[in-house]
């Protein structure tokens, strides 16, 4: 229709594939497409160009929203009622200041809240017994405002569930109450690498509260299936979503054992999992767990339902240095969470990974999704990615390779005994190995830390957690009231390799610690000198490129007022600097004219180790930095070198 009142293409001749294949391949100077074509980490290819032929080669038909097989989301069309839910994570250990948060951040926009539970208080809030909730979650309408369990500490939740439960019929609207459980043992097992009393007694326990207080609660989910320690841990796109839907389907075997029906525990798992800053892996991500989960309910025969999704951002993305981008890596995953049809998104504060988050890290957290929501109108658009070519196509592979690893969790006797045996860590732990070194080698770009790093950036703000005295745990008593039978809930314990989390940043954070630790001892920054070859417009990329990656070690660069002249200018301006280290910089022709005797003289001047920046040789050249090197190799060197 619009181009019957603009011919927007009128100017331009009809080009058909073929010829833009042949004009790739001509820009590419002789190249095919596969030189533009890049592979996920768990190897599926992404093209640079996706035509309708791709997309017709789905296999399943997608459906419309909000009908079965639900591939394209539960809502069939989007209005002000049907948009997600913006759920805040609360970890202060004092449950008052939680109570205060709470309040402040539901009058701000918040529509949910999640309550990080540790009894230890190092990782969440101190909510052990009955009086600690009625504190915590004082003038909260439950039938109102969603509330979400987080178990952050040891146990499997049931005795915290409870306690929740029991507040919850006490308030006005209980039978309304919108609660999310959130008990997940083998979530658990993942978390800690233990599970008290054993599979067996968990799961008979979880069988008989799951069904009290799906009876009791009939807006709540009771379950959770969370692979969110699979991310946070190193693991691929494949293998989050396989943990994903092994969780979910060990889970359901197991509560089936102990007496409860796929058919009733099924609609109480609340799926979650991470996204980070690449939205169009975020968006086909959540697009495979709902192909996933439909593909489980008709191989079991389990009656068709909507996947309740929760899309949180990711920790691992998160950086201590520069802590301000992290902005935009929770805006970009916030984004891929909300098209990608998450019914709740959970924003981590940008100042998580310094520390207890503050009013500013929380209120950023939210506002992020408010405007998302609001001003960007995405939850106006129902299933805003539908139908793109590039899209579906990712997700269908993506979903191709997750139930690969699936069957493979599924032939270790599910994900309960995988990790009990290490096969799914082992996994896990190689996808980890791999994604470090592509970190370290900067193929994996960190902004503010491993590319554009500001040696004087401001910090942000943490808040004050006060005296902490850990408690000895939940207080079980509230089980009875749900569980009478609650005599026999012992056994061996099932043990297993925690997955331990970690942050891209990490590695080259640890090098700027230590160049830190000297600048706040001594004033001065650890430095190298750039010996610059010929004139600016010869030595300006290298040169910029050298100092950039020095940088992300939290080493300065310095360099000559002029560009030296000579190789005599050049070592005096060395002198000048008092620096140990040079590095060369300037073209390739410089280089082959010039580099060995400035590196010669520069060796002369007192320099210890001459790098360059490139892969010219030379007999005075000690090291090279140059695109796809091993950037945290070379820092730790220099940082060696400098006597740090």
């Amino acid at each position: 229709m619009a181009d019957d009142l603009l011919s927007l293409s009128s100017g331009f001749d009809e080009a058909s594939e073929a010829d833009w294949l042949g004009a790739v391949e001509k820009a590419l100077k002789g190249g095919g497409i596969e030189k533009i074509t890049r592979q996920t980490r768990d190897g599926i290819k992404i093209k640079p160009l996706y035509r309708e032929t791709d997309f017709k080669s789905a296999q399943d038909p997608l459906g419309a929203p909000g009908s079965v097989p639900y591939l394209r989301g539960s809502h069939s069309e989007a209005n002000a009622d049907l948009q997600w839910d913006i759920r805040q994570r609360f970890t202060h250990p004092d449950p008052a200041q939680t109570n205060a948060e709470i309040l402040r951040d539901l009058e701000r926009g918040v529509t949910g809240i999640e309550l990080a539970v540790d009894c230890s208080g190092k990782t969440g809030i101190q909510l052990c017994n009955a009086k600690a909730i009625e504190t915590a979650l004082s003038g909260v309408r439950p039938d109102i405002a969603p509330i979400a369990l987080d178990h952050c500490g040891a146990g499997t939740g049931a005795s915290i569930a409870a306690l929740l439960a029991l507040w919850a019929e006490a308030q006005d609207g209980a039978m309304h109450a919108k609660l999310a459980f959130n008990i997940d043992p083998i979530g658990v097992l993942m978390r800690t690498g233990k599970l008290g009393g054993g599979l067996d007694k968990v799961f008979a326990k979880t069988a008989a509260l799951t069904e009290a207080l799906a009876l009791r609660f009939p807006f709540a989910s009771v379950l959770r299936a969370d692979a969110r320690p699979v991310h946070e841990a190193g693991g691929t796109e494949a293998l989050e979503l396989a943990t994903l839907i092994a969780s979910a389907v060990d889970t359901m075997r197991r509560l089936d054992a102990a007496g409860l029906n796929p058919d009733r525990s099924a609609p109480e798992i609340l799926f979650t999992l991470s996204v980070d800053g690449n939205y169009g892996l975020g968006i086909a991500k959540l697009r495979a767990a709902r192909q996933l989960w439909a593909r489980i309910q008709d191989a079991t025969g389990l009656h068709a339902q909507p996947m309740k999704l929760q899309a949180v951002t990711s920790a691992r993305v998160l950086t201590k240095y520069d802590p301000w981008v992290n902005m935009l890596r929770g805006t970009a995953a916030c984004f891929a969470a909300a098209v990608g049809g998450a019914d709740v998104i959970t924003v981590r504060p940008f100042n998580e990974a310094l520390g207890l988050p503050e009013e500013l890290g929380r209120r950023i957290a939210r506002n992020t999704q408010i405007m998302e929501m609001e001003e960007s109108g995405l939850g106006r658009v129902t299933d805003p990615s539908g139908g793109a070519w590039f899209t579906e196509t990712l997700a269908r592979d993506m979903a191709e390779a997750a139930w690969s690893e699936f069957q493979q969790i599924e032939a270790e006797g599910g994900l309960a005994e995988s990790l009990i045996c290490g096969a799914l860590q082992s996994r896990v732990q190689n996808a980890k190995a791999s994604l470090g070194k592509d970190v370290g080698r900067r193929k994996v770009p960190i902004t503010g830390v491993s590319e554009f790093p500001l040696l004087d950036a401001v910090g942000a703000p943490i808040g004050d957690t006060g005296a902490i005295t850990p408690k000895d745990g939940i207080d079980p008593a509230g089980l009875n009231a749900f569980i009478p039978d609650n005599a026999d809930i012992s056994g061996p314990d099932a043990i297993a390799e925690p997955l331990h989390p970690m942050r891209l940043a990490e590695t080259f954070e640890a090098l700027r610690d230590r160049a830190e630790a000297h600048f706040e001892k001594t004033g001065q920054r650890p430095a190298i000198f750039l010996a610059t070859l010929g004139p600016l417009a010869e030595h300006t990329a290298r040169a910029d490129f050298a100092r950039n990656l020095f940088a992300a070690g939290g080493i300065e660069a310095k360099a000559a007022p002029v560009p030296p002249e000579s190789v005599s200018e050049l070592a005096a301006a060395y002198k000048a600097s008092g620096c140990q280290i040079a590095v060369l910089c300037g073209s390739d022709t410089r280089y082959a004219n010039e580099a060995e005797t400035a590196a010669k003289a520069l060796k002369d001047a007192g320099v210890q180790t001459v790098w360059l920046a490139g892969k010219h040789e030379g007999p005075s050249i000690d090291r090279h930095i140059f695109m796809g090197c091993d950037v945290v190799h070379e820092l730790t060197l220099a940082l060696t070198e400098l006597g740090l």
